[in-house]
């Protein structure tokens, strides 16, 4: 979670998306590679897309303990599942888990701002074609009913995804690896004259 803005979770997408384009222009917050930040000419997204911003039930899960997600640096980090989303694109059905980070579950301060935050890293099959090798995230409100929306025009890429080596993005989980084409989001981004790099 980035704490110095305020738009991740939002179901706002113009709002979303011109706060990270914002972040994005300041040198304090950008995570662009210092050669790239000059010639910034803004994100690559797919246009909006309705179809993408899909019903889906939201169950809370009971009982699940802390498990180490692995990230781009090798040092894994303690998150735990608290909620699956399912739903249909097409006539096939799916289901992303949603994630909080231990520090967010436990420290105080942190639970105030993000404790109604949920984490969902995928990954699917536009990755390395049409959008990041190594997935994408979705940051979204605990929904307050079961039913619930999830609108992948909301999708973006982690902060790794734009050269540096020194962010610690994690890796999306196996049991959030979409069988299906989501093209919707954030798309690639080419740095130095070059595609993103991906994390293995």
């Amino acid at each position: 979670m980035q704490a110095q803005t305020t738009y991740y979770g939002t179901s706002d997408i113009k709002a979303f998306r011109e706060g990270r384009e914002k972040d994005f222009r300041n040198k304090d917050l950008s995570p662009l590679l210092a050669e790239d930040f000059p010639n910034f000419k803004g994100l690559n997204y797919y246009a909006v897309d309705e179809n993408y911003r899909i019903k889906a039930k939201f169950v809370k899960t009971q009982d699940e303990k802390y498990f180490l997600m692995p990230t781009s640096t090798g040092r894994a980090a303690k998150y735990i599942k608290v909620g699956i989303f399912t739903f249909k694109i097409g006539d096939k059905e799916h289901s992303l888990a949603a994630y909080q980070s231990e520090t967010i579950q436990t420290n105080k301060k942190l639970n105030q701002l993000y404790g109604n935050s949920l984490f969902i890293p995928f990954k699917d099959l536009t990755n390395s074609k049409e959008t990041y090798g190594a997935g994408r995230y979705i940051y979204l409100n605990i929904p307050e009913k079961e039913d619930a929306l999830l609108d992948f025009n909301l999708a973006f890429n982690p902060s790794c995804a734009y050269g540096s080596e020194e962010f610690s993005c994690p890796i999306p989980p196996k049991e959030n690896f979409l069988q299906a084409e989501i093209k919707a989001g954030e798309k690639l981004f080419e740095y130095s004259g070059k595609k993103q790099k991906e994390l293995k």
